[in-house]
């Protein structure tokens, strides 16, 4: 399945927006790692170039979680699969309500996609919200409690019998300052996949 043109034949197409065109098994996928926002250059996102700046950090994370790999199709065959909440490039340092709001039905349609996923990771406060939007919609009600990440991320949250797991930001200049959160988003990374492998 290519996943652009899936997502495209249901919610229609947009010059600006940027999915993942790459071909996939979708029942492979145990888990999804929903990342903030797309690079201002698609070459740049986890499906982009060889030494796409995304992947600078993401394998760095992988192997600190014990993962060993070097591309973003050894992550995949891990039953691993990223992609970005927002579907279009940021203007400014915050996302604004708009790029939310014009990217919800093409991340709720991606989510549909893979139906044997046990893990959903949430990768910073961006992809929790737009989570929690498509989540509400559904349900009436948040699937993850908006509280500070270090406070729930060892709470075990499901929504649809799937477990979700909010954790802190993969990609950026940030992860290389904040230690820390690279730790704990390394430990919740191994949580996850300890899950996928049972």
């Amino acid at each position: 399945m290519n996943i652009k043109q899936e997502i495209e034949q249901s919610v229609g197409s947009n010059n600006h927006v940027q999915l993942n065109n790459i071909e996939i098994d979708p029942k492979s996928i145990k888990a999804l790692m929903i990342n903030e926002v797309v690079p201002a250059d698609p070459q740049n996102d986890f499906y982009g170039s060889e030494n796409a700046a995304y992947m600078e950090t993401t394998i760095p994370l992988f192997r600190q979680a014990g993962i060993d790999v070097s591309t973003i199709q050894e992550i995949l065959a891990q039953g691993i699969y990223l992609t970005n909440a927002i579907k279009f490039p940021k203007s400014e340092t915050t996302i604004d309500n708009d790029s939310i709001e014009k990217s919800l039905p093409y991340l709720e349609k991606e989510l549909t996609l893979f139906p044997n996923v046990q893990v959903i990771m949430l990768m910073g406060d961006v992809a929790k919200k737009c989570f929690n939007r498509i989540t509400k919609k559904a349900t009436k009600r948040n699937a993850v409690p908006a509280i500070s990440t270090y406070k729930i991320r060892k709470t075990e949250l499901y929504y649809q019998n799937i477990r979700i797991m909010p954790s802190y930001i993969m990609t950026g200049k940030n992860i290389l300052i904040e230690k820390s959160k690279v730790q704990m988003a390394a430990e919740d990374l191994a949580s996850m996949l300890e899950i996928i492998s049972k």
